[in-house]
């Protein structure tokens, strides 16, 4: 397997592992209903709410069409609602329905002993660097 390669999927894996430690946080508190792939564009709402699906899907690196597609599943599943935006009518805003509020603060305790979690067994120094290298392997492939 090439370096490029290896580095891919332990990225993946990494990913993987944490949507799933979260997946199953928030499925203690009752949210059945979500896919790994959902948890993404939640996480973006929740820092961002009222954001543009152009927006969630830049900050989530998808593309519109998977971004229509995952935000009109999550209107379904109650979770958000779409609003048109006061400047542009045809610009849809994403907010959290009241079902998607009581998700947002499940998410933040989800998200809270996650970190814990990886806090315990990686520690806070070794997961600084993590994020560092990520965040300057990420600005210099988009050079």
């Amino acid at each position: 397997m090439s370096l490029i390669s290896e580095i891919g999927s332990l990225l993946k894996i990494s990913y993987r592992h944490y949507s799933q430690l979260l997946l199953s946080q928030l499925q203690d508190k009752g949210f059945n209903d979500l896919r790994p792939s959902f948890l993404e564009i939640l996480i973006a709402i929740s820092e961002k709410e009222g954001s543009s699906l152009k927006e969630i899907g830049n900050t989530c690196y998808l593309k519109k069409q998977t971004m229509t597609s995952h935000i009109n599943e999550l209107v379904k599943r109650g979770y958000v609602k779409k609003v048109k935006g006061e400047k542009d009518r045809r610009e849809q805003r994403i907010y959290f329905t009241e079902l998607g509020e009581n998700f947002r603060l499940s998410l933040k305790e989800a998200i809270s002993n996650v970190e814990a979690i990886y806090l315990d067994r990686i520690g806070e120094i070794e997961l600084l660097k993590i994020q560092s290298h990520l965040r300057d392997h990420i600005l210099k492939i988009k050079e």
